[in-house]
């Protein structure tokens, strides 16, 4: 299992919020926390979670994160977390 932190950027949150919400829901037994903040002046927002899955599921997650159109996925892996 690993354990990571992954940061979502959706550059217009109006738009991409409800087919990410549907990516996060499909998703929901890996994330372990999750925090959102927005910026209503440029309507992009931005997602961070603490997510733990065997890597094939995170790529998974973060894959299917990024076909959304506009949004943007870093992910930061934490080593020995075992």
């Amino acid at each position: 299992m690993a354990l990571a932190v992954m940061g979502i950027l959706l550059k217009n949150r109006r738009e991409q919020a409800p087919e990410v919400q549907e990516v996060l829901t499909k998703y929901g037994d890996l994330i372990l926390a999750r925090s959102g903040v927005h910026d209503p002046a440029q309507d992009r927002g931005l997602i961070s979670l603490t997510v733990e899955g065997a890597d094939e599921e995170l790529g998974a997650l973060a894959k299917e994160l990024e076909d959304v159109s506009g949004v943007s996925v870093s992910t930061a892996f934490f080593d020995n977390a075992d």
